[in-house]
């Protein structure tokens, strides 16, 4: 997954406000500052990574980003802290089974540009049967 990501880079916040989330049982959907909206499947997200810039991102820029990877490994979508719809989003991540609140809380620290991976779906194997399946809570 982080080898993945490191083929990626955070895309144009605009302004974060601007940007909008919505979470169902089935899916996560944003919906960018342009406009244009990307899904994922909440049966197919297999990891969450936190991007920090708080050096590059300039009064209008996001500090933080949360990057979505599908079942592939493949960064599929990626929202901006601040993003309406966030608090929402970001609590049921939080709440994945195996999610790193240490990892988490040093990405919020950061002063550096990092990635921080705070999530990674377990192999079907791995998972414990409450775990199998992954709706918001």
């Amino acid at each position: 997954m982080s080898g993945e990501f490191s083929k990626h880079s955070a895309p144009e916040a605009g302004t974060a406000s601007r940007w909008s989330l919505a979470l169902t049982e089935a899916e996560i959907q944003i919906t960018d500052h342009a406009g244009q909206i990307r899904r994922i499947a909440t049966r197919d997200l297999s990891g969450v990574i936190i991007e920090t810039h708080p050096q590059h991102s300039g009064p209008w820029g996001a500090d933080l980003w949360w990057m979505l990877f599908d079942a592939q490994g493949n960064l599929t979508c990626a929202f901006p802290q601040g993003a309406t719809g966030e608090a929402e989003v970001a609590g049921w991540l939080r709440s994945l089974p195996g999610f790193d609140h240490p990892a988490m809380a040093a990405a919020l620290a950061s002063e550096e540009k990092a990635i921080f991976p705070v999530w990674q779906k377990p192999p079907p194997d791995q998972a414990a049967p409450d775990q199998q399946t992954l709706t918001p809570g």
